[in-house]
C-alpha cells in the first residue's frame, strides 16, 4: 500500500500504513503538489523515523505514550495489529480516514478517526474498546501529530480573571513543554492553541503548526521532542485515577483535537479554525447586545430597567439581556443559585412587564443563568444536599459562595432542564447567557472523579435544550473568558470573552483569544467611562472602536450617560452594523507592526475590508512606522477611506481627509502614512475593491 495523501487549501498530510501497527504520519505541513504517495518512496526513507498514530515505546517511541492504562494485577504492553484502513481522499479537497486496530493479548480495540476539511484544518479523534472480561483502567488517550525539526519555538498562553490569553514564548527543546488543566473548565489560564513554528514566527511569516483540544473539562496540550530526532504536537483530555474504568465492551472516546499548519505565520493558521468553526456553525446577523450586569448589578428596580431599556434602543441596540438577580433569594451573590424561579418579591407580576417593554422597542430580550451552580444558601440545596459534585460527608471547598451541582446525577439533570425549558418556553426567550464562576474543585460522582461525566452532561443539557428551542441564542461566559474551546462553541454562539471591559487590555485579549475564535463569536462591549475591574477611565472613541471587531454590545448604565455621549455611541453602533457583514465574515488578518506601542489589524473580504491602527501607549520614535495592510490582493486597486469619528491626534496624514486609491501591492508594502495618534486612541478605516 503506498502512502496517502490527504491535501487541502495548501495544506497536506501523509499517512503511511505501509508498515506493521498503526499507521505514521510522515508529514503535515505544505502541500506536495502533484505527487502520488507511491512518488513519496524514496523522500521517505530519508526522513527521521515519525511516532505512529499512537505512540508507543513497541514503536521505537520513548517519549510520552499515547495511550496508557491497565488492568489491575496485569501488565501488558500493546502492540497494535492494523485490522482495516479505510479512506475517502480527493486530491485539493481533504478527506477521511477511518483506522481499526486491535490487541487481542491486551484485550483492546482502536478507532482512529482523521479528517481534513476543505480548508486544510486536520480533526482527529480516538476510541477505545475494552473487549476482555477484566476492566480496564484508562490514564490517558491522546492525539499526536508530528511536527519537523525546523519547528524551533513554543507559543502558548496563560492568564487569570480580567486578563485571559496571556502569550508566552519559549523554545522548543528537547523533553517535554506540558500545559495541564484540572480546574473542570477551560480555564482563565489555559493555553487554548499550542503553538510550534519556526523561529521568530509572528502573525504574517515563519511556518506554524497548532492544536487545540475541542473539551470544557480537563485537558492537557504538550509539544515533546525526542533526542533521536522526532517530535510532536499532542492534545486530550486529562482524565484523573480511576475516572475512566471500561467494562468488557465499553469504549471511551476522545474529544475532537484540531490541527493546524500555515506556511504563512499565526494569521493564516488560524483562518484554517475560523473556517471550520463558521462552517460547521453558520450565524446569522449578530445583533448589537446590552448586558445590565455594570449597569445595575442586583438592582433591579423595573423604573430603573426600564429606562435602561429606552436608552439601548434609541442607540440602536437590537438585544437587552438581563444578567443575575432576577431569580429567588438573589439580592447578592451569596444566596439563591440553584432556585430558577423568579423572585416574586422583586418581579410581582413576573418578567412580563420588562420583556414586553423591551420587545415593544424592537430588540430581542435574553436572560443570565447559572445551572451548573447552586448556593449553599438555597432552597435548592436545603432540599437535595446530595446532588452536590463531591462527598457528603465532606463538601470541597466553597468558592464564590457557590458549590457545583452533580449534573450527571439524573434527578439534577432533570431539574435543571425543565426549570431551563419552562423559562425560555414562558418568556419566549431570544437569548441566554450561561455563566459558570468557578472552578471545580474535588469532584466526586458515584465515588469517581468526576469531571468527565459533569462535562458530558453539561453539554447533553445544552443540546437538549438547543433541540427544543432551535432559535435560542446561547453565549458561554465562564466569569469571562474561563470556558473557551471547541467543545463548547460547538453548542453555543458566542463566548464572552472576558469579564475585563476596560479597552486597553480588551486589544490584547482579543487579539489573541481570536486565533481560535472568530469575530463574530467573541462578545466585545462598550464598557463604563471608568472600567469596572481595572478602573482605568478611557474616552468612547476608543471603547467604541476596540468593541467593533468582535459582537458588539455594551456594559455601561447608559442612563448615566450625556445626551452627547449617546449621540456618539448611536455613531458607533450604526457603522458597526454597516461594517458587520465584512467583520463578521472576513478573514482576521494582524500585521507584525515593529512599533510595539501600537497594533494593526483588520478583517477583509475579496472585496472589501476593515482596519484599525490602536496606539495603545505612548511612543519611543518621534514618528510612526507607516501602515503596512496585510492580506489584500495585490493586483487590485482599493479604495481607502476613515470610517466612523476621528480619533484625539497630534497629526493626520493627507489620506485621512478624503478617500485615497492605491493598489493592494502599495498598500501592504509601502504601506499608508501613519496618524500621530495619542496613547489609548484608534483610527478605524475602511478599504474597497475599485
Amino acid at each position: 500500500m503506498s502512502p496517502l495523501i490527504l491535501s487541502a487549501a495548501g495544506a497536506a498530510l501523509v499517512l503511511d500504513a505501509t508498515g506493521p501497527g498503526l499507521p505514521r504520519v510522515r508529514h503535515f505541513g505544505a502541500d506536495l503538489g502533484p505527487a502520488t504517495g507511491a512518488d513519496l518512496t524514496p523522500a521517505l526513507a530519508s526522513l527521521t523515523a515519525a511516532p505512529p498514530l499512537l505512540p508507543a515505546q513497541g514503536d521505537s517511541w520513548y517519549g510520552r505514550p499515547g495511550l496508557s492504562g491497565g488492568r489491575d494485577g496485569e501488565h501488558w504492553p500493546v502492540r497494535w495489529t492494523l485490522d482495516r484502513f479505510d479512506a475517502d481522499a480527493t486530491p485539493g479537497q481533504g478527506g477521511t480516514v477511518t483506522v481499526v486496530a486491535s490487541d487481542a493479548r491486551a484485550g483492546l480495540e482502536l478507532v482512529s478517526e482523521l479528517a481534513m476539511d476543505a480548508g486544510g484544518l486536520v480533526t482527529m479523534r480516538h476510541t477505545l474498546t475494552n473487549t476482555a472480561a477484566a476492566p480496564y483502567r484508562l490514564e490517558g488517550l491522546v492525539c499526536a501529530l508530528p511536527v519537523p525539526a525546523r519547528a524551533g519555538e513554543l507559543l502558548d498562553f496563560t492568564g487569570r480573571w480580567a486578563l485571559e490569553k496571556v502569550p508566552q514564548r519559549t523554545a522548543f527543546g528537547y523533553g517535554v513543554w506540558s500545559r495541564e488543566n484540572r480546574r473542570g473548565r477551560t480555564g482563565h489560564d489555559g493555553t487554548g492553541l499550542l503553538v510550534a513554528g519556526t523561529p521568530g514566527f509572528g502573525f504574517r511569516g515563519g511556518e506554524v503548526w497548532g492544536v487545540h483540544a475541542g473539551w470544557s473539562g480537563n485537558h492537557l496540550h504538550y509539544a515533546e521532542r525526542l533526542a533521536e530526532g522526532p517530535a510532536l504536537l499532542a492534545a486530550g483530555e486529562l482524565l484523573e485515577p480511576g475516572e475512566i474504568v471500561l467494562g468488557e465492551g465499553e469504549s471511551y472516546r476522545t474529544p475532537l483535537v484540531y490541527f493546524t499548519w500555515s506556511g504563512g505565520g499565526l494569521d493564516a493558521a488560524s483562518t484554517r479554525l475560523h473556517d471550520h468553526l463558521r462552517a460547521a456553525r453558520p450565524l446569522g446577523v449578530r445583533p448589537v447586545t446590552l448586558n445590565n450586569w455594570e449597569a445595575t448589578y442586583f438592582d433591579h428596580g423595573l423604573d430603573r430597567l426600564l429606562e435602561l431599556a429606552d436608552r439601548a434602543a434609541a442607540a440602536g441596540i437590537e438585544r437587552f439581556v438581563l444578567d443575575d438577580g432576577w431569580f429567588r433569594h438573589r439580592r447578592d451573590d451569596r444566596a439563591g443559585l440553584g432556585d430558577w424561579y423568579v423572585d416574586e418579591g422583586v418581579w410581582p407580576d413576573g418578567l412580563n412587564p420588562l420583556a414586553e417593554h423591551v420587545r415593544k422597542l424592537g430588540m430581542q430580550f435574553g436572560l443570565w443563568f447559572e445551572p451548573e451552580m447552586v448556593n449553599p444558601d438555597s432552597d435548592l440545596l436545603r432540599a437535595h444536599p446530595d446532588w452536590v459534585l463531591g462527598q457528603a460527608e465532606r463538601m470541597p471547598p466553597p468558592q464564590r459562595n457557590q458549590q457545583v451541582l452533580d449534573l450527571a446525577r439524573p434527578e439534577a439533570y432533570d431539574y435543571l432542564l425543565e426549570r431551563l425549558d419552562s423559562l425560555v418556553s414562558e418568556y419566549a426567550l431570544d437569548y441566554i447567557k450561561w455563566d459558570h464562576n468557578r472552578d471545580i474543585a474535588e469532584p466526586v460522582h458515584d465515588g469517581v472523579p468526576g469531571v468527565h461525566a459533569q462535562t458530558l452532561a453539561a453539554y447533553r443539557l445544552l443540546d437538549e435544550l438547543r433541540a427544543r428551542h432551535p432559535e435560542l441564542e446561547i453565549e458561554s461566559c465562564s466569569s469571562g473568558g474561563a470556558r473557551v474551546d471547541y467543545g463548547v462553541l460547538a453548542r453555543t454562539d458566542r463566548v464572552w470573552t472576558s469579564d475585563c471591559n476596560d479597552a486597553l487590555d480588551r486589544q490584547a485579549i482579543q487579539r489573541w483569544t481570536g486565533l481560535l475564535v472568530p469575530p463574530e463569536r467573541m462578545g466585545s462591549h462598550v464598557g463604563a467611562p471608568q472600567d469596572h475591574s481595572t478602573g482605568r477611565s478611557l474616552p468612547l472613541a476608543f471603547r467604541a472602536a476596540t468593541a467593533l471587531f468582535g459582537h458588539m454590545g455594551v456594559e455601561w448604565d447608559l442612563t448615566s450617560a450625556s445626551q452627547a455621549e449617546l449621540e456618539e455611541l448611536a455613531e458607533w453602533i450604526a457603522l458597526h452594523k454597516r461594517l458587520r457583514p465584512t467583520l463578521h465574515a472576513g478573514r482576521v488578518v494582524r500585521a507584525d507592526h515593529p512599533d510595539p506601542s501600537a497594533l494593526l489589524h483588520g478583517v477583509v473580504l475579496p472585496e472589501r475590508g476593515v482596519f484599525a491602527f490602536v496606539q495603545l501607549t505612548s511612543r519611543v520614535a518621534m514618528g510612526p512606522a507607516p501602515l503596512r495592510l496585510p492580506g489584500l490582493d495585490p493586483a487590485a486597486t482599493y479604495e481607502v477611506r476613515v470610517a466612523g469619528p476621528k480619533p484625539r491626534a497630534a497629526g493626520l496624514p493627507e489620506w485621512t481627509s478624503g478617500p485615497v486609491r492605491l493598489s493592494g501591492a502599495v498598500l501592504g508594502e509601502l504601506g499608508l502614512p501613519a496618524p500621530v495618534l495619542r496613547a489609548e486612541s484608534a483610527l478605524v478605516f475602511e478599504v474597497e475593491r475599485v
